[in-house]
């Protein structure tokens, strides 16, 4: 690039400057030159605009892309529209084959179609299933995403067409049913050619606004080529995208747009999506009454219930009379004290008597009895000590004796002794 912006000059060429700038007629030929070198092209689009006039050789027709704001001038040989199988009228979805030119007179470009063939709702059909298959494989119908719509909107944005039977059901059943509900409605037009990019713009517009907490895309119904707006990749994709939960409110059976598998929730009708929208405010009061009285009843139940124990733990034996236990009690100990004082004292005389007894058959068989009964008992005097006489051994001659009776002792002493045999004992036993 030079420093005044314009390219640099190719070999052989002129320069091209400021001081040295092109003719319109050289810039037009060189476009015109580009053009040609493109050929001949298949394009795809819909018919907005058709002038046939009566007489004339060359028909002029308008083709717009169908999911922007963009459109493509047509001539065609008069000939060309009269010999299609089926009319071509303005809404029509057409493949046409032809060659670009540009006109360096006026300095515009128009398409010369040499072919046209009407897209067919059976083709239309398939494109719209391949866009399904594609748009579930990136996830965008997947439930997880789906965003959940405020219980109580305050703000909501309506796109529909102006003046429909739609936007009359939207509104009146959601203000019968909240009427402190708020609208923010965007009319667009609902289906042709200018429908997407309208409601494109209306959904971004709504989208940015805070206030609006969901929006509701709705239609009453219409024929499979009607609802093709509602299938299209680019409001499928800005539903999507859209920050603010989307509504697709669009009245038709059986065949499902791609925007009610797109969108948050999917209303059978205009109708249906204010009454899942809006809640009721009759029914609300109505569950709130039903609440309190059902809370009411529960809590009289519950006092109920807890009177009826505190009367029966009052009327018990324990309560009514907290001492009767205890003197209960006492008796109770009084009489079982009474029996043990009654039972030692039978085991005490039982056990005195049996101690008398053992103590007289002690005395009977002790050394006193024994003395008491005639026999003595003989000890050996030796100085301080003094040993027991057991046998005639143990009291020599002379031996000093101390003899124990029954009532005191005598001092005596040994004056011989004498062995007494077996036999003399046992005849003196006899």
């Amino acid at each position: 690039m030079t420093q005044d912006g314009a390219a640099p000059a190719q070999a052989g060429a002129p320069t091209n400057s400021a001081e040295q700038p092109y003719p319109v007629r050289s810039v037009a030929v060189k476009v015109a030159q580009w053009i040609e070198r493109l050929g001949s092209i298949w394009v795809e689009g819909q018919v907005t605009q058709i002038n046939l006039r009566p007489g004339t050789r060359t028909a002029f027709l308008v083709l717009r892309d169908t999911s922007a704001d963009m459109s493509l001038s047509l001539t065609c040989d008069p000939d060309l529209l009269r010999r299609l199988p089926v009319p071509l009228t303005e809404g029509s979805r057409v493949v046409v084959y032809g060659k670009l030119q540009f006109f360096t007179g006026r300095g515009t470009i128009s398409l010369r179609v040499t072919e046209i063939r009407a897209v067919g709702i059976g083709e239309l059909l398939a494109r719209i299933e391949r866009l399904k298959q594609l748009l579930a494989a990136e996830g965008l119908f997947d439930a997880r995403l789906k965003r959940p719509l405020p219980f109580l909107p305050a703000t909501i944005g309506l796109i529909t067409g102006r003046a429909s039977a739609a936007e009359r059901d939207v509104l009146s059943v959601a203000q019968n049913r909240w009427p402190a509900v708020r609208f923010v409605i965007r009319n667009t037009a609902v289906q042709g050619p200018t429908a997407v990019p309208q409601m494109l713009t209306a959904l971004a517009e709504l989208d940015r606004d805070d206030e609006v907490e969901v929006i509701v895309l709705a239609r009453g119904g219409g024929s499979t080529e009607d609802l093709l707006p509602f299938s299209d990749e680019a409001l499928c994709r800005a539903v999507a995208a859209a920050r603010t939960p989307v509504v697709s409110a669009i009245g038709h059976e059986p065949d499902n747009p791609l925007l009610d598998l797109v969108a948050d929730l999917r209303a059978a009708t205009p109708t249906d999506a204010a009454k899942r929208i809006v809640p009721d405010a009759a029914a609300e009061l109505a569950g709130v009454r039903e609440m309190r009285a059902r809370s009411a009843a529960a809590l009289r139940g519950w006092v109920e219930r807890e009177s009826h124990t505190l009367t029966q733990l009052r009327s018990r034996p324990v309560l009514a009379d907290p001492l009767r236990e205890l003197t209960h009690r006492h008796d109770e100990v009084e009489r079982l004290r009474a029996t043990a004082r009654r039972d030692v004292e039978r085991f005490l005389r039982t056990e005195s008597t049996a101690t008398q007894h053992l103590r007289e058959k002690l005395t009977a068989v002790g050394p006193a009895a024994t003395l008491a009964r005639g026999y003595a008992v003989v000890q050996r005097v030796a100085g301080p000590q003094r040993h027991v006489v057991r046998s005639i051994e143990d009291a020599p001659a002379g031996s000093q004796l101390r003899i124990r009776v029954a009532d005191g002792a005598i001092s005596a002493a040994a004056l011989g002794t004498q062995r007494l045999t077996p036999k003399t004992t046992d005849e003196k036993r006899k």
